[in-house]
């Protein structure tokens, strides 16, 4: 089972990435994008020291930083949700 959740991974990981590179970047994409990954850390660690859903906990790294910064906040949600399917 994991190995097929690894595999899903992978392959949307490729597909992003190649749509992401597909396209022309305009300039100062690299600073809106760094701007989005620290503003994403810093909305995880608040999630998770602030006491606001208990019984939850999102963990800080670059995986789950990543899928916050491009999906924003409903990107919480989506890795809470894949936790809960995955570990239960």
């Amino acid at each position: 089972m994991r190995t097929m959740w690894l595999a899903l991974f992978v392959a949307s990981s490729c597909a992003l990435l190649y749509l992401m590179l597909r396209r022309v970047l305009p300039r100062g994409w690299a600073t809106r994008f760094g701007t989005h990954l620290v503003l994403s850390a810093l909305a995880i660690y608040a999630l998770n020291f602030s006491g606001l859903v208990t019984g939850w906990y999102v963990p800080l790294n670059p995986g789950t930083i990543g899928t916050v910064a491009v999906l924003g906040l409903p990107g919480i949600g989506l890795v809470l949700g894949l936790q809960h399917l995955v570990l239960s």
